[in-house]
């Protein structure tokens, strides 16, 4: 792993933390997740929240 990928990596986890905590304040939030049916459903609906977590630390 390159020092790039690791603070891509960083990011990713970062994210991810936070978007956790964004759906924990609300019970509509967990709703929306849980039905999504795919990871893209999740991603796309993630980044409406403002969260980007559509990429692994290996891709570009």
């Amino acid at each position: 792993m390159t020092q790039k990928d690791y603070e891509k990596f960083l990011k990713k986890i970062n994210e991810l933390n936070k978007l956790v905590e964004y759906i924990k304040e609300c019970p509509e939030r967990h709703e929306l997740i849980v039905n999504c049916k795919t990871h893209d459903d999740l991603v796309s609906l993630a980044n409406k929240w403002g969260f980007d977590i559509s990429r692994r630390w290996g891709e570009y």
